[in-house]
């Protein structure tokens, strides 16, 4: 994902209890592919609702793959799928709904995916990833910002890279247009949503 243009700083453990961080890390050792830990990684999302308040959910479902490239970043790639109906903010009545034809339509439109375009550096431990954005048979460009947390060894073997990352987007773009009228002024869901994820993926044998 581009994630390797730079020699990192020491290295933390991330997403497995007591590993091993590797310290002063070859970059280019890291190159391969990987497939994503969903066990310790967290797709997420904000809203804010009737103007007042943020709402938070997230993904239960999802599966993803990289290629590393640490020789040539910029042949670095990512993919992502995500299981719509396994969307959750904690209130059974609004996941409904959401999955429901007046957002998602999952009968119809089960999986949203992310299929990388481009990989940057931006100078430390900050990168970013441009790839496109699929849902409710809307495809659009989207960037994510991105934060290299290291590479560690966990008790298991597995060798491990994480990153977390954050986007704004504007939800009427790909179909979501759903809304109501507050008394008050305003609607009852904004337009804008805050995407953020926190990935740990193990290098592939």
């Amino acid at each position: 994902m581009g994630i390797f243009s730079r020699k990192a700083t020491a290295t933390a453990t991330i997403a497995a209890p007591a590993a091993e961080a590797t310290a002063g890390t070859d970059l280019t050792a890291l190159s391969g592919d990987y497939t994503i830990d969903p066990s310790h990684s967290t797709i997420g999302f904000v809203a804010r609702h009737a103007m007042v308040t943020n709402v938070k959910g997230g993904f239960q479902d999802f599966t993803g793959t990289l290629h590393l490239d640490g020789a040539d970043p910029s042949k670095s790639t990512a993919t992502l799928d995500i299981q719509m109906d396994s969307i959750e903010t904690g209130n059974a009545d609004r996941d409904g709904h959401l999955k429901s034809a007046d957002f998602f339509k999952i009968d119809e439109h089960p999986v949203m995916t992310f299929r990388s375009t481009k990989a940057e550096a931006l100078g430390g431990d900050d990168y970013r990833i441009t790839g496109d954005l699929s849902l409710l048979g809307v495809t659009k460009s989207i960037t994510f910002d991105l934060e290299f947390n290291g590479s560690a060894k966990d008790p298991f073997g597995n060798e491990r890279v994480g990153f977390e990352g954050k986007t704004e987007l504007l939800r009427s773009e790909w179909g979501l247009t759903w809304n109501a009228a507050l008394e008050t002024g305003g609607v009852l869901v904004s337009d804008k949503i805050k995407l953020v994820f926190d990935i740990s993926a193990i290098k592939n044998a």
